[in-house]
């Protein structure tokens, strides 16, 4: 049954994706021909059933026409990630088990002559039997390999799109990118095209990413976008764009529940801002920032914590030794901790997960620590621009970041291979010093900008009753190169804790 094509651009249809269809900015044109590519293995097959399901569990009339793969194989797949085909049909156009008899093989004819126009009269007819208005088209390299040529390839393709266009159809075709020279013709004629690519880690879970390569007439989100095949098929985690939510907002501050703490950030530290913690390992910087999280968290407010190195058990043993309950906070729900396995989540996997605390409420989030963050992926590139779009939208939202980064030595000059202290609004440092026969704690405030702050270096000490931040350390010079010298003035009474 012909019906006229929809002419607008702003009548969308869902992919059955909700992270998809935020990327291609509400989902597919209606009526229009797309083209899904990638190799074995990226989960094209699986990404074109949840379109079709998702048409079907909307009253659809939905097809899926496979050469290649057969009716039993499809519905294992559906079945291996939960869900039903009911309300799909599949039409297998496959070669019979005749091919392989030698008396059955062509002689006078080429079997593109003969097979091409034998799959286009079955592909036709049950597309006019079951007028649908979602298609499916597995694979694209089998119609290659059956026209034999480029120019008939392409024209073919062109026919069966004007044909979908003719009856108000919807139409994906898959191609797995096995036959030589073809994807280019078909990228020119479909409305869009979205590429599944999938990367070899070093070590770990391989990285998949998604990038829509054209979509004719919509601002789409561009540049590539995590994804994973799950059960329940594809999980997309559109790339995050801070600038799409820009917002002025009131910033108020946030106590630590420490006084001498606060009067050393001039007042506590701002909502919206980020916070670098940084120094050797062993000086606090965690604890810092679990005081913090206690602080929040003991007012009913919620935060978040995302801990590379250690397991819950032990941050959780470790917060009780310095007297930090986060145990009461964790089952009443307001704090949630997620230990990353870094071998196996991909960078936009981690800044979804950061990011989805955010909008469920937390007004903490510990990212502990930077250095297990940009280290633990090290052959995904620009993860510290990545950094940068997730504090942005922390900081829209009014949450207060805080980011551990590790540095290296002990004492003496410290080196880093992680600096991202230009991205943070507000660095504190932590450092060992050596005086008296004994090695002491020192913290300082060395930026902040949401207000004024001490610049003075304070005694730091963690006890079994909790952090504590003590006297300014008038008594001494050269605390931060580790070795300091004490002025002859304050030999008798320089404070240490």
């Amino acid at each position: 049954m012909l019906q006229p094509q929809n002419q607008q651009t702003d009548a969308f249809i869902s992919t059955g994706i909700a992270g998809l269809d935020a990327i291609l900015a509400g989902g597919l044109t209606k009526d229009r021909l797309y083209l899904l590519e990638g190799e074995p293995g990226t989960g094209k097959t699986t990404m074109a059933l949840q379109f079709l399901v998702e048409g079907a569990r909307r009253g659809e009339r939905v097809l899926y026409i496979t050469l290649a793969e057969n009716e039993v194989e499809l519905r294992a797949v559906a079945q291996a990630h939960g869900y039903s085909l009911d309300g799909v049909t599949v039409h297998e156009i496959i070669s019979a088990d005749s091919v392989l008899d030698p008396d059955e093989q062509y002689t006078v004819f080429h079997p593109s002559e003969v097979e091409l126009g034998e799959t286009n009269r079955l592909i036709l007819s049950k597309i006019d039997q079951l007028n649908p208005s979602r298609v499916v088209l597995d694979s694209l390299s089998e119609l290659q390999l059956l026209a034999g040529s480029p120019l008939r390839y392409r024209r073919h393709v062109l026919a069966l799109k004007q044909f979908f266009a003719k009856r108000a159809c919807t139409a994906l075709f898959l191609d797995d990118k096995t036959a030589i020279g073809g994807d280019q013709q078909v990228r020119s004629i479909a409305h869009g095209v979205i590429s599944l690519q999938q990367a070899e880690s070093g070590y770990g879970a391989e990285r998949r990413v998604l990038r829509v390569l054209k979509y004719r007439g919509i601002n789409y989100r561009r540049g590539p976008h995590d994804y994973l095949i799950v059960t329940g098929g594809l999980v997309v985690y559109p790339r995050i764009v801070a600038s799409e939510s820009r917002a002025l907002t009131s910033r108020h501050q946030v106590s630590s529940g420490q006084p001498a703490l606060d009067a050393l950030l001039g007042g506590g530290v701002e909502e919206g801002s980020s916070t670098l913690i940084s120094g050797p390992p062993g000086t606090g910087k965690s604890s810092l920032a679990m005081q913090f999280v206690k602080a929040v968290t003991d007012s009913g407010q919620r935060a978040a914590m995302f801990v590379f190195e250690e397991s819950l058990n032990t941050l959780l043993h470790r917060a009780d030794s310095i007297g930090i309950d986060l145990r009461q906070a964790l089952a009443g729900q307001l704090l949630a901790v997620s230990q990353i396995d870094p071998a196996e989540m991909s960078p936009g996997e981690f800044s979804h997960a950061v990011c989805t605390a955010a909008d469920a409420g937390a007004r903490v989030i510990v990212i502990d620590s930077l250095n297990g963050y940009l280290n633990a992926m090290p052959e995904a590139r620009f993860l510290t621009t990545q950094l940068r779009e997730v504090l942005t939208y922390l900081g829209q939202r009014g949450v207060v970041t805080f980011l551990i980064g590790v540095q290296q030595g002990v004492i003496g000059v410290m080196g880093t291979s992680v600096d991202v202290s230009y991205l943070a609004d507000n660095v504190l440092i932590l450092r060992y010093y050596e005086a008296d026969g004994a090695v002491h704690k020192a913290l300082s405030v060395f930026k902040k900008r949401g207000s004024a702050h001490e610049t003075t270096l304070r005694a730091f000490s963690i006890t079994p009753q909790g952090i504590r931040v003590g006297a300014v350390l008038k008594g001494f010079r050269g605390i931060l190169t580790g070795v300091p010298v004490q002025l002859a003035s304050a030999k008798d009474d320089a404070p240490h804790e």
